[in-house]
């Protein structure tokens, strides 16, 4: 076995979290994987994983391997598109992440029309309300919403969305409008935890950045779940981006409150990490989603 097949074994192995399980991706059978990773530990003289009966973990010397092995794969991948030409058709395996109702409402069908359009690619998807370290996972795009730190990755922008605080037409009905900010304490509030965790809420007035201290009644860690009680009517729910709530706002099931106090729009990026190429699969990826995310009036 060559040492970039055993290269990409363990790497295989690292992100599937067991032998068997990356037996089935790479379609081999799993003595063929332990054998592959007993020689790679053979020749690098020391152990990468630490095997116990129920679970197979990285050792610190298989975690700092599998950054260098990652990158060797991509850097073998560049080569081998370089080699082709930038017009390659695209092939390979995909991994994407993003915000879950994000990924869910956008990515998921514009990723399936993709698929549809590229047979010779897959794909595999993160979906979670965190960061996500692009190299450490593993990963070649993600979907970021909000200011970018400086970083070495590429960065395309691709719209935009408000956070908002909404009610439902009954709840606004029985219990007033509130007309300021300062105006919450007398609500039933819910505080959507995947955005904003103090309880120091900051909105904007005449330019300017204004705190006010609240005491939600309910703080929940998923946005489906405060958009559920918000739509039954149960309270006041902040923080929420505008593209979650957007079916809810078109019918009338939701109302945005405090929209002359709301913050300015976040912005919303496609990035990638940067190469001496971007491979034809994340190159058309992007530009793919792109040109779709673009066109979608809820991140406008």
């Amino acid at each position: 076995m060559d040492r970039f097949h055993s290269i990409q074994v363990f790497v295989k192995v690292a992100e599937c979290g067991g032998f068997a399980a990356a037996a089935r991706d790479l379609a081999m059978s799993p003595p063929a994987v332990t054998r592959a990773i007993a020689m790679l530990e053979d020749r690098l003289g020391t152990r990468l994983f630490v095997r116990t009966t129920r679970s197979v973990r990285l050792t610190e010397s298989g975690d700092r391997f599998l950054q260098d092995g990652r990158r060797i794969l991509l850097e073998l991948e560049e080569a081998e598109e370089a080699a082709v030409g930038s017009h390659a058709e695209p092939r390979g395996e995909l991994r994407i992440t993003g915000p879950v109702l994000f990924g869910r409402m956008f990515v998921t069908p514009i990723l399936g029309d993709f698929l549809n359009r590229y047979p010779m690619v897959k794909a595999q998807t993160l979906f979670v309300d965190r960061f996500v370290n692009l190299m450490e996972e593993g990963l070649d795009v993600a979907i970021r919403i909000g200011e970018l730190p400086d970083s070495s990755l590429i960065a395309v922008r691709v719209g935009s969305v408000r956070r908002v605080m909404v009610g439902s037409p009954d709840y606004i009905s029985k219990h007033g409008l509130p007309q300021s900010p300062k105006e919450l304490s007398g609500h039933r509030l819910i505080q959507a935890l995947a955005m904003e965790t103090s309880k120091d809420w900051v909105f904007q007035e005449n330019g300017k950045p204004v705190s006010v201290r609240v005491d939600p009644d309910l703080r929940m860690n998923t946005n489906d779940a405060v958009i559920k009680l918000a739509v039954q009517g149960w309270g006041l729910a902040s923080r929420l981006l505008s593209y979650q709530v957007a079916p809810y706002l078109a019918d009338g099931r939701l109302k945005i409150v405090l929209s002359e106090f709301e913050l300015p729009p976040l912005p919303i990026h496609l990035v990638h990490q940067e190469g001496r190429i971007v491979s034809a699969k994340v190159r058309t990826f992007v530009d793919f989603m792109v040109e779709r995310l673009r066109a979608e009036s809820a991140l406008n």
